[in-house]
This record gives structure tokens, C-alpha cells and sequence, in this order.
């Protein structure tokens, strides 16, 4: 599918406001807010607080897309890769465009499949390539302020969201640093410091209302600092409240099956708060309770009576984990505004109770753009539970001004433990030491999984706090059911700073434990990690999840693929696919709509599964040419972790089929889906074979019986026979509007189908293991790309910020004339270099023509026809856009056509 037909599949004009960079001619443009996320449609929850910032307090604001998100669902076509992502930008545009936001950046990353993973993301996305074009769009925007997503490893966190989230902070540090990234300065854009960074959404509890905001927020953890906006508040400019014009904008996301979602309430007291969590601040914070607009206050507003815009004031511990009666120093750091002077102050330091510090120290007066560090000493005392977290505050007093600021810091053990952390969680804590981000860590759980009936070994990791070797005792204590051999060790003797890992046994003991979220604690059980050292103890808790497990038996003979199950073909007790993870009714309980049981067994070079699904009422019958995404209607996923050690589900193996395509009788539609090498099975696992019987009765739909055959040879690894995970989840949609109501499965915990660690584990009872052999990943190639996108394009040739934000050319690209005779349109071209050139004929809503030549560096005419050009143009105005590539450079131009 061409451009030209991409955009003609969406009713969404350009707005007067991206119209207008163009006319405006190119100039560099200054934002003051800066959202950064990963898919279009990321910003979409912060929009009412968008929108108000910039309507009461002129604030511009742009949004960061790293993706266009086209490998995500379409809800209202068959487009999907490049062209759904040029589709899903318009979309993006047109939706913040409501909230008088038009500078967007889409950077051309790859949006391969939903996963939890942020190594998978950095992975796909080219690790520091794509950081670096944050940075440079960062360099180019000059925002105060930037705004993005949760950067922490919590559970059910996207990974590219994560991922996302991650590249802002790291942004956020690195854009004013003229060393990261230096050939950015060398292309014309200086370093830049953003004041602050906060994420969208909290982790506690505030009100909605036009109270809400005064009334603050309750964060789960202490230390968070948490500012509000009421999305009730009405706009002048639109004579509605924002909370409507959010909903607006939430409905343009059509491909994302949005503008079905349920608008706001009418009842003001129940209109939502938008929330935000200080992530970072290099300057004064205001009260978070004293209006919609205090997260901007002291980086990108004035504080009423507080130290003059552009003053620096950052609290800096040493460490963010602080050991009783082991003072650690605190350093204060200001700096004078550009500009202006700093007359002399004093700098006052509070602490939480049971938390002491020395007085108060004298500021000298600072010359503009001048700074000064001043060093306390603070002490937790031993009376502080370790784990707990506050903030400490620092009040600067300069003249008849004052401003505070603020850190999170933690009470810790002089010896903690914890377990071995999942890969990821891993690599999470390993970033956020690298960046001292510490305080980013305290929501991510500690989580592991063990087999119903199984014994698994355990890490166990005892980290030293201190400022000196320490000794302790560690106690494991598991609930009733299950058993931690030994139940207490001796730690030896941990250097300061230093670890000592150790290993347990746990076992569940007790095979009536329910497993996945049946339990009364939706399978999450606490295993209690107590640590005793002088007299003094910590204490934290990991989650345990208990995952069903089955003894495979082999099949003799190897059943026969036909959608009926055959005597023998598969012997053992069936697994049942019952259990609601996700939808309507109670999630761990059953439901009447849909249910299964299934079987699975082996041969030496296969697996079969045999399912037989009672549903009540036919989803949707999508068309043959329609054969992804099977959550839009009835269908089942097959998952299989080879090895059962999967990190992410790039390393398994994940069938999607949809029991009828086409035709109330048509065939099965079968593919891959998030996996090794997504795509349709006769293209990804040959050999693969599926047969389904409906299991109509004589006056109505029944269900249907599902007889599938995997080889071995499709797996991404070897089959580990005492290890491999396994897992069925079933989609069940009683309406025709592609969605899915109720999910159902065998290992159910909500983010399951990203976790392959908390899949059931399978054993296949002889089968030989035959050693790791992994397969690469094979994910997809195709991004949707700035130099293709006439959105894109106009927006470049405005503000002059690279496409993509690629490293631009020098000088830019230039379209020096434009000629119209008739239906022919001629264009030179002036080319810095020789490079490929992409023309586009855009009337705002769609492609009219296009052409790519390779253009020698200097002039170049090009040509194109447009049918019915002058009646075109007697209708809506027209534009000639022009990108630019050479060697991973780009530019855009762009001149209205008269």
C-alpha cells in the first residue's frame, strides 16, 4: 500500500496550527514542556493537563514519539506496518492537536510487539543511536520541563513504555552536558539543561474533583512527591471542560479501538485528576496542593515570593540508602540565574523525624549564572525502621526570597536481603546505580515462581549497607504449604558496599496450594526475608508465585490431526483452560461464557495439543486477509518456553489461532504472535499443522474442538524436558466489535502473556534433552519513517528540528521554486549533497502524488502530475514537501502551491 492510499483511509486534516509553521517560514522553535513516550497515543492520559498549561499559562509544549506504533492493532482497516504508522501519527497529531499542542517528533523507532521487556526494547531500538536523538530533539526544543512514563520495573509495565521512560532520564542528564553526544554541538545545537522531569500517574491516592489538587495525594511510597491537575477545569478557548476535549482526543485514536471508550462524568466531583510524580528537580519546588500548574512552578513559572526564575537549587545526597548512626553527607548546590545576582542567604536543612542534621550554613552572594555547594552531615537514627523512605528538604533564604528543594532518601539495614531478581529487574537496578536513580527501585517488587509440587533452587543475595564488614543471620520464612531449606543461614562476613549470595531450596510442600491467581491472594505469596546484624534486623518480603505443573505423557502412537480426539492418542488427565485472568467477573473464578479443557503430549520430533472449548456465543468471523491479532475476537494462544528460562517472549514460542476466518466454516487462522518470528504459520513454523471441529449443537453454536501439531524444529531452543514452560490462554468475544470480553487460561496472572516465567512448567515424562541450541530472533524490519511522512515532513521544514531526529544536513534541503501549468507541477530542488530525495503533492488530508529521484548536490528539477489539480486547489490549499536522506542525514522543505 502507497502514502497516497494510507492517508486516504483517514479523515483527519492537518490543523491551522502545523499549517502555520510552514507559512511562519523556518525557525527554530522553544518549547518549555516536553512529553516523551513510545507509541502515539502514549500522552493521551496527560492531555487535559497539557491543554491547560498551555491555554492559562502559555506554556508550549511538544511530544516525543519513538515509534509510530505499527506493530499495534488497527481497529477500522487491514493497514498495518509503515502504513498504520503513518496512519497512527496522523491520529497522534489530530489528538494533541486539541490540546493546542502542534510540535510532534516521531523518531522513526521500530514498534515490533507488545512485550514487558526494556533490554528487549533498547535492543530493537539501537541502544544509545536512539538515545541520542532524544537528546538532539531535547537540544533543539529547550524544554524546562519534560514529562514521560513510569521508568520503573513494576509489574505489568509495557516494556517499550518503560524503555521510553528510561531514555527521557537519561536524557534529562545528558542533554546540558556537552560531552554526551558532542557531534550535536558541531551540527549547531548547544547543550541544554532541563529543569525537571516528571512522570505521568502515581502510585497511592488522591481525589477527583475541584478539590482534589488541594487536598494532595497519599503516595504508597513516602518519598514520592506527587503534583495534580483537575481535568474539570473549563477552557475559555473551547467553551467546554478539558475533561471533554480529552475525551475528544481519546476518541481520535480510532485504530486503537478508542472511540468506543465511555467519556468523562458530568458530575464534576467525579471528574478524574491527572497526576504526576517528580521523578528529578534542579530547582525550587512549589506546595503541590497550591494549584493545577505547581509542577512547573520553580522551573518553567515563578513561585509567588520564591528565588527568581532560573535559580538552581538541587538536594544531592552522597547515597540514597543511609545506615543508623552512619552519617553520610548531603550537599546543597545553587546556582544564580542567568542574568541576574544572588544576593547572600542562608540555607536551612529539615529532616524527617528520627533523622538528624547539621545547622544551618551561610550562602555567599552568587554573580549571574555563578554557584555554590554547601555540605551537610545527616544521620538516620537507630530508631527508624530500615525501608522506611522521606524527602529531605533544603530551604534557601536569599534576600526577601526564599525556595526549597528537595531528595528522597531511605532508611536502610546495615545488612539487607533480598533474591536473585528476575534478568530484567536486574538490569533495571543496574541502571538506576549507574545514573543514581536508586529511588526509582522502591516500588519494583521482589518476584519468582516456583512449579506446583516442584522444588526450585533460590538466590539469595545479602547486601552491606554500611561503611564497615558486617556479619549477620538471614531467616527465610514461607507461608504454610511451602518450605526454604535451610530456613536460616549464617551470611559470613560481607564487605562494606560489597554482597554475599547464597542459595535455598524452596519447596511447595503441598500440592492443594492453589496455584496462578485461583488463590485468595491472587497467587502472589509472601516469602518474609529477615536479616539480623548487632542486635538490629531488616526486613523485606518477596512474592512468590505458585504456577501449575503437569507430568507429559507420551503419546503412542502420535495422534492423527484431524480435530477429533481419538482413544489413546492422548493419555493423562486433562490441564483445564478455565480460570478468568482478565475481563469481566471475578478474576482467579470461572465463568459460564467460556471454558476448555486440553490436552497435550510428544512424540521424538512434535507436540500435540488437543482442546475442546464450550463457548456460548461466536465472536467475530474476521476475513481471511485479516489473520493477526487474535484478541479481537474467539481464538487461543498456545505458549511454550523451550527451556523454561526465558527472559523475555522474543525466546518462545507463542501460536495465536482463530477457529474460523472467512466464513462461518472457513479455515483456522494461525499464526505467530510476540514471539521469536511473529507472522503467519506457513511462513514462521512450517510444518505446523491445525484442524478444528465445530462443536455446533442442532439448534445453536456450541464451541469447537482444536487439534494442533508443533514441531520441534520451530521452537526458538531445544526442549529442556524436566523444564519447559507451557502455558494456554483462551479469548472469548460474545460481540462483533472485534473485542475480546473475557480471557480465560491455565496460568493466569495478569501480565502473563509477557512473563514466561509465571507460565506453567511441563515435564515430558522420556523425552531426551539434547542441549541449548537457540535461534535468533527474527523481528520485524520495517519502521515507519519521518522522510516518508508528509506530516512529519511540514512540521521539519517549520521548525527546523531534524526528521526523526537524525542528524540533519548542512545546509538544508530547499525548494527554491515551484511552478504550476495546468495539472503539472514543476519543483527545483537546491541539494547540499548527493543523496535520495522524496517529493510528496499533500492537500492536508492526503497524498495527491510522489516521486523519489536521487539528486546530485546543487539543482534539480522534478516533475509531477496531479488529475484535476486546479479544481483540487480551488477547494483547499496544497503544499509541495520535500525530504532529504544522505549518508543518515536529513532535511525537509516545504512551499505552498498557488
Amino acid at each position: 500500500m502507497g502514502l497516497a492510499t494510507a492517508f486516504a483511509s483517514t479523515s483527519l486534516a492537518l490543523t491551522p496550527a502545523e499549517r502555520a509553521l510552514a507559512e511562519e517560514g523556518a525557525e527554530s522553535v522553544k518549547l518549555n514542556v516536553l512529553f516523551i513516550g513510545a507509541h502515539p497515543d502514549d500522552e493521551a492520559g496527560t492531555l487535559a493537563t497539557l491543554g491547560q498549561w498551555g491555554e492559562f499559562h502559555d506554556m508550549k509544549v511538544g511530544v516525543i514519539t519513538a515509534t509510530r506504533g505499527e506493530g499495534g492493532g488497527n481497529a477500522v482497516g487491514l493497514e498495518e506496518g509503515p502504513d498504520l504508522g503513518l496512519i497512527r501519527e496522523a491520529e497522534e497529531r489530530d489528538a494533541v492537536g486539541l490540546a493546542g499542542i502542534k510540535h510532534v517528533y516521531n523518531l522513526d523507532a521500530l514498534d515490533f510487539y507488545y512485550t514487558a521487556s526494556a533490554p528487549l526494547s533498547r535492543q530493537v531500538w539501537g541502544g544509545d543511536e536512539l538515545l541520542g536523538r532524544i537528546v538532539r530533539v531535547v537540544r533543539a526544543t529547550r524544554p524546562e520541563v519534560i514529562v514521560t512514563m513510569n521508568p520503573s520495573a513494576v509489574e505489568g509495565n509495557h516494556g517499550n513504555h518503560q524503555q521510553a521512560a528510561m531514555y527521557a532520564l537519561e536524557a534529562y542528564l545528558q542533554a546540558g552536558d556537552p560531552s554526551a553526544f558532542p557531534e550535536h554541538l558541531e551540527e549547531g545545537f548547544a547543550a541544554w539543561t532541563p529543569r525537571r522531569i516528571l512522570r505521568s500517574g502515581a502510585n497511592g491516592s488522591g481525589a477527583n474533583g475541584p478539590d482534589g489538587v488541594a487536598g494532595g495525594y497519599s503516595p504508597a511510597i513516602t518519598s514520592d512527591l506527587v503534583f495534580g491537575a483537575w481535568d474539570g477545569t473549563p477552557s475559555q478557548v473551547h467553551g467546554k471542560r478539558w475533561s471533554q476535549i480529552k475525551d475528544e482526543a481519546i476518541w481520535t485514536y480510532v485504530t486503537q479501538g478508542w472511540a468506543e471508550r465511555t467519556g468523562s462524568p458530568s458530575d464534576p466531583a467525579k471528574i478524574a485528576t491527572t497526576w504526576m510524580t517528580l521523578l528529578h528537580t534542579r530547582t525550587p519546588l512549589a506546595d503541590p496542593t497550591s494549584g493545577g500548574e505547581a509542577a512547573l512552578r520553580g522551573a518553567t513559572l515563578p513561585i509567588d515570593g520564591g528565588l527568581p526564575l532560573g535559580t538552581l537549587l538541587e538536594v544531592i545526597p552522597d547515597r540514597y540508602e543511609f545506615v543508623a548512626e552512619e552519617p553520610l553527607a548531603v550537599r546543597v548546590s545553587i546556582t544564580a540565574p542567568t542574568g541576574q545576582d544572588l544576593p547572600a542567604g542562608t540555607v536551612a536543612l529539615e529532616v524527617p523525624a528520627g533523622w538528624s542534621s547539621s545547622g544551618g550554613q551561610s550562602m555567599p552572594a552568587l554573580a549571574a549564572g555563578r554557584s555554590h555547594v554547601l555540605t551537610f552531615d545527616v544521620t538516620v537514627e537507630s530508631s527508624v525502621d530500615p525501608g522506611a523512605t522521606a524527602r529531605i528538604v533544603a530551604t534557601l533564604t536569599a534576600g526577601s526570597s526564599t525556595g526549597t528543594s528537595s531528595a528522597p532518601v531511605r532508611a536502610a539495614g546495615a545488612l539487607e536481603t533480598s533474591i536473585e531478581p528476575l534478568e530484567e529487574i536486574r538490569e533495571f537496578r543496574d541502571w538506576t546505580e549507574r545514573l543514581d536513580l536508586r529511588h526509582l527501585d522502591a516500588l519494583v517488587p521482589e518476584l519468582f515462581a516456583i512449579g506446583q509440587g516442584r522444588s526450585r533452587d533460590l538466590g539469595i543475595v545479602v547486601r552491606n549497607y554500611s561503611n564497615r564488614a558486617r556479619a549477620g543471620r538471614v531467616e527465610i520464612r514461607v507461608p504454610e504449604g511451602f518450605s526454604a531449606e535451610p530456613p536460616t543461614f549464617k551470611t559470613g562476613t560481607v564487605p562494606a558496599g560489597g554482597t554475599a549470595e547464597h542459595t535455598v531450596v524452596i519447596t511447595n510442600t503441598n500440592e492443594g496450594v492453589p496455584t496462578a491467581n485461583r488463590a485468595e491472594n491472587g497467587g502472589s505469596w509472601p516469602v518474609e526475608l529477615l536479616t539480623s546484624v548487632d542486635g538490629a534486623s531488616a526486613h523485606r518480603t518477596a512474592t512468590m508465585n505458585l504456577v501449575p505443573s503437569r507430568v507429559i505423557v507420551r503419546a503412542e502412537p502420535s495422534p492423527h490431526i484431524d480435530g477429533i480426539r481419538g482413544e489413546n492418542e492422548y493419555p493423562g488427565e486433562p490441564i483445564p483452560v478455565e480460570t478468568i485472568w482478565d475481563g469481566a467477573g471475578t478474576k482467579g473464578g470461572t465463568t459460564e461464557s467460556v471454558s476448555a479443557q486440553s490436552w497435550l503430549t510428544f512424540d521424538d520430533e512434535n507436540l500435540y495439543v488437543f482442546l475442546s472449548v464450550a463457548d456460548d456465543v461466536r465472536g467475530t468471523i474476521l476475513p481471511i486477509d485479516d489473520n493477526k491479532r487474535q484478541r479481537r475476537t474467539d481464538s487461543v494462544e498456545i505458549y511454550v518456553d523451550p527451556r523454561g528460562t526465558a527472559a523475555n517472549t522474543a525466546q518462545t514460542f507463542i501460536a495465536g489461532i482463530m477457529p474460523s476466518m472467512g466464513s462461518m466454516i472457513g479455515p483456522p487462522g494461525v499464526g505467530r504472535d510476540r514471539d521469536n518470528h511473529q507472522g503467519i504459520a506457513e511462513e514462521t513454523a512450517p510444518g505446523m499443522e491445525v484442524a478444528v471441529t465445530m462443536a455446533d449443537t442442532a439448534d445453536a453454536y456450541a464451541g469447537y474442538d482444536l487439534e494442533v501439531k508443533i514441531p520441534f524444529d520451530v521452537l526458538p531452543d531445544a526442549i529442556d524436558p524436566a523444564h519447559m514452560g507451557f502455558n494456554i490462554l483462551i479469548n472469548d468475544s460474545d460481540t462483533q466489535n472485534q473485542v475480546a470480553q473475557v480471557r480465560v487460561g491455565w496460568s493466569t496472572f495478569a501480565g502473563v502473556r509477557a512473563d514466561p516465567w509465571r507460565w506453567g512448567q511441563v515435564a515430558l515424562d522420556g523425552l531426551d534433552d539434547a542441549g541449548s541450541d537457540p535461534k535468533d530472533a527474527v523481528l520485524p524490519s520495517t519502521a515507519a519513517r519521518s522522510v516518508d511522512s508528509p506530516l512529519s515532513i511540514l512540521q521539519s521544514a517549520g521548525d527546523r528540528v531534524p526528521l526523526g531526529g537524525h542528524s540533519p544536513t548542512d545546509p538544508h534541503l530547499e525548494i527554491t521554486s515551484v511552478e504550476r501549468k495546468k495539472d503539472r507541477i514543476t519543483a527545483i530542488l537546491q541539494s547540499p549533497v548527493k543523496g535520495t530525495a522524496t517529493v510528496l503533492i499533500w492537500d492536508g488530508d492526503s497524498v495527491l502524488a510522489e516521486l523519489e529521484r536521487t539528486m546530485p548536490a546543487g539543482e534539480r528539477r522534478v516533475n509531477l502530475r496531479v488529475p484535476d489539480l486546479s479544481a483540487i486547489i480551488a477547494e483547499r490549499e496544497v503544499d509541495v514537501l520535500a525530504s532529504f536522506e544522505a549518508k543518515g542525514k536529513v532535511s525537509a522543505a516545504a512551499q505552498r502551491l498557488t
